[in-house]
Parts: C-alpha cells; structure tokens; sequence
C-alpha cells in the first residue's frame, strides 16, 4: 500500500464521452481529482452528473477518452484485463448502494472470495474474513446467508468484502442509500471507525449532507468538472 503521506487515487485531466448515435454527450471533462492515503471524500452532484461514470473510471472498470487516471501510481491503461484484475483485487474494493452479495454463499464466503481471487489459501482467507466480519460486528452470523441477514448486516458484509484485502482505497456509491436512517448513521459510524484503523482512503458518492459534512472534504461534479467544496468535519 501507498505510504501514509503519498497520493493513493490520481485522475488528471480526465475526459468521458459517449455515442448516441450520430451525437457524441460529454459526461466528464477535464476532470482532476487527487486522494491521499487514509483521506475521505465525497462526492456530490445532480442525478445524471456523472458521479457513477466517475467512480467506474476511478476503479479501472472502465477507460476515460481523455486523460489519466492512476491508483498506487499505475496507471489504467498501462494494464491488460488480467492485470488490471490483479491491481484492482489488491489495491480497490467497492461498496454499492445494494450489496451485490452472492446468495448462494455464506457471510464468511462472500467476505473470504477477494481473497481467493487474489491468491490467499483457504485457510488465509476464511481467516481474514473471520477476523474482518467481527470487527464489523458481524462475528456470530458467519455461516449465514444473505437472506438471512438484516439489509444493515447485508450492507455490513458487503463493506467487510471490499476491505479484506487491504486495498489502498475504497470507493462507494450511495453505500447507506437503500437503509433506514438509523441503520444508515451506524454503517457510517462504522465506515468512519475503519477508515481511523485501517488507513484506507474512501472515495464516497452521496446525496446525503450529513454524510458528506462527516468526510475530510467534499467536491461537486458540476458540467462534467470537480469543484471544491468547503466541508466542517464533524
């Protein structure tokens, strides 16, 4: 992982069209964004501003037109698919605003795959998720199955998933979205705990202004720009 005081996520100059038919619609342009190890950021904006787009192009998921986006110094494009696959096992995990939990495997299975993908031993990874699944509050549910949890403790699962390996940054979209407001301040008393433990950067995609006031800072995709925004930390 990134040292503490080194850049984790660099997007410069980052531009992202789409063809609808003989129309080619800039949704991002000239885009730049820059997250420290252990920072936290949110990212607001209108519905259809982008925001996905962005976190997908952060992610590898997919390529800006124009420009550059790096994580841990590696830039996307200089990746082929299976490497690309590799890099992004090790230094990203993602939490959506539904779980996207596979419904045939247990808590402990789906938090322990990311960790077979990326080469961990059986053993290893049931540890590792074990381990990770207490310390979201989740240790004596391990051998249920989505189904039979709560959607906060599905929520729960999902972010241990995207931190079992360690990555250097955490992107989220909507991550609290589809929770009652009460479940979804204790996911963000709990996101907030892990991101104090572990050192591991959040890039956060929210509607919600309480949650954007609790980030280091806030910026606002605007015209397919970020722009600055003044956040009190609370």
């Amino acid at each position: 992982m990134t040292n503490k005081q080194g850049l984790v996520l660099q997007a410069v100059a980052v531009g992202r069209d789409y063809r609808q038919g003989e129309t080619l619609l800039p949704v991002l342009s000239d885009l730049n964004l820059t997250v420290s190890a252990g920072e936290k950021v949110a990212v607001v904006g209108v519905s259809g501003s982008g925001k996905t787009t962005l976190l997908n192009l952060l992610g590898g998921l997919d390529d800006p037109t124009r420009g550059s986006v790096t994580v841990c110094s590696q830039d996307w494009k200089g990746l082929d698919a299976s490497r690309r696959a590799k890099w992004r096992n090790r230094h990203v995990g993602f939490v959506y605003q539904f779980h996207h939990l596979l419904g045939e495997f247990s808590a402990l299975e789906n938090v322990a795959l990311p960790c077979l993908i990326g080469g961990a031993s059986v053993a290893e990874s049931r540890r590792r998720a074990s381990e990770l699944l207490a310390q979201v509050g989740l240790g004596d549910r391990l051998q249920h199955k989505p189904a039979e949890l709560s959607g906060g403790e599905r929520q729960r699962v999902a972010i241990a998933r995207a931190l079992v390996t360690s990555p250097s940054v955490v992107l989220m979209d909507e991550p609290t979205g589809n929770l009652d407001p009460h479940t979804a301040a204790v996911i963000m008393d709990l996101l907030l705990a892990l991101n104090s433990q572990l050192n591991i950067s959040f890039v956060i995609v929210t509607h919600d202004p309480a949650i954007a006031a609790r980030m280091d800072r806030t910026v606002k995709l605007l015209d397919g720009q970020l722009l600055a925004l003044e956040t009190e930390v609370v």
